[in-house]
């Protein structure tokens, strides 16, 4: 069993407390169209955030409670810095929790 289970768990839940405390969660989901798009995070159908609801959070639990392998390599954070660099104080929690990710996949 991968050590990194529980610390990688533990930094998807402070993930989503972060979106939720931006208000970024949502209770409807994107049309099933946005979620399939091919392009990488669904830059063509999906802001930022709701890739991180919508995609990112259910396939790394899905990793996780199969006892699947997790990725090799992570740099969700610079897309994160790119995507809310209009907001760079309020999402300094949401950066450093994906930070923490990166580093731990890495």
């Amino acid at each position: 069993m991968d050590p990194r289970l529980s610390e990688v768990a533990e930094q998807l839940l402070l993930i989503e407390r972060e979106l939720r405390v931006l208000g970024w969660w949502a209770d409807a989901a994107p049309s099933a169209e946005a979620l399939s798009s091919p392009e990488p995070f669904c830059v063509d159908t999906l802001a930022f955030d709701e890739w991180l609801q919508w995609i990112f959070l259910p396939k790394m639990k899905i990793i996780l409670e199969s006892g699947a392998d997790l990725p090799q390599a992570s740099g969700i954070r610079p897309m994160a810095e790119m995507a809310f660099r209009e907001h760079p104080v309020e999402v300094r929690a949401l950066l450093e929790s994906l930070g923490e990710f990166d580093r731990l996949i890495g």
